[in-house]
């Protein structure tokens, strides 16, 4: 299988799986606090990659040891970070808002590059990339582009508006990481990841806002715990690996689009003209900036 390929059905898979972690954390919304549900998903993931990953563990031990400020920052900023910022940005706004933050990662990550390493950005790349931007906002206002105007920026807005830089800085960074088994990155990122995620939880305790989970509640820390929290980010970390964070950024504009469909599956809402319309904007949008990428001399 040819590398891009795998890459995309890998960064297709990483796309669904965080698409589910936002339907997922909004039904949970009163059923477990934000913070609550970033550190047991987190907790959750750490002993399951552990369990799968001892022996590449200790063959990668040293370069841990060499490395762990970079792999802790990983897991606290890609990782916890995001996703405390997410649940809780979930708090205060609308799914529309967060859906159109969350957009912007990709071009963050263009800027980005750009600024700091001169990264070619083509043309057909910026048009790729505006043309998914179009199909998101077509399904984050459910057909109709004059209903932006009706949006008003909150705390939730400006949480997700971080949430957004955090994560695309995490995908930047990542050109840093060290020659280690994927199993040996996961467990030292999901370490890193509880290291930082346990503290809110215990200031969310501290606060009197604490929510013992239900079954809705649990529901969401056992989905986002395996999901979105390990098979999403081995893939999306494969997928860099494989075209780069440019190219693979471009699917996180998937999401939101995803997110529509499993809404449509999971609440029995039904599906709209414009809805298909948007997906394919966001699939054209992709293999546009693919076909188009600066080529290498």
């Amino acid at each position: 299988m040819h590398p891009s390929f795998k890459a995309y059905i890998f960064l297709l898979i990483t796309a669904f799986g965080w698409a589910g972690n936002a339907v997922i954390a909004k039904f949970a919304v009163g059923h477990i606090g934000p913070f609550g549900l970033s550190a047991a998903r987190w907790m959750l993931a750490l002993v399951l990659i552990i369990a799968i990953s001892v022996p590449q563990i200790r063959r990668d031990w040293p370069k841990i040891q060499q490395y762990w400020p970079l792999l802790l920052g990983y897991g606290a900023v890609g990782f916890a970070g995001f996703n405390a910022l997410l649940y809780s940005a979930l708090q205060y706004t609308s799914a529309i808002n967060c859906v159109i933050e969350q957009a912007g990662i990709p071009g963050i990550i263009f800027i980005s590059n750009y600024l700091l390493f001169r990264m070619k950005v083509s043309i057909a790349q910026i048009a790729g990339f505006s043309l998914t931007l179009l199909g998101v906002g077509l399904t984050a206002t459910n057909g109709s582009f004059a209903s932006i105007g009706d949006l008003h920026l909150n705390f939730g807005d400006a949480l997700m508006l971080v949430a957004a830089v955090a994560y695309a800085g995490y995908t930047v960074s990542l050109r840093w990481k060290p020659d280690i088994h994927w199993k040996s990155l996961m467990a030292a990122t999901a370490t890193g990841a509880v290291l930082a995620s346990v503290p809110l939880a215990g200031v969310e305790i501290a606060s009197g806002k604490f929510i013992v989970p239900d079954t809705i509640g649990w529901i969401a820390i056992l989905y986002t715990g395996t999901i979105p929290s390990l098979l999403s980010q081995i893939f999306y970390v494969r997928g860099v690996e494989l075209i780069g964070p440019n190219r693979a950024g471009l699917f996180i504009n998937a999401v939101p689009v995803f997110g529509t469909l499993l809404s449509v599956m999971l609440l029995s809402e039904q599906l709209q003209p414009f809805h298909i319309a948007a997906l394919a904007m966001v699939l054209s949008g992709i293999a546009i900036a693919e076909k188009g990428r600066p080529r290498a001399a």
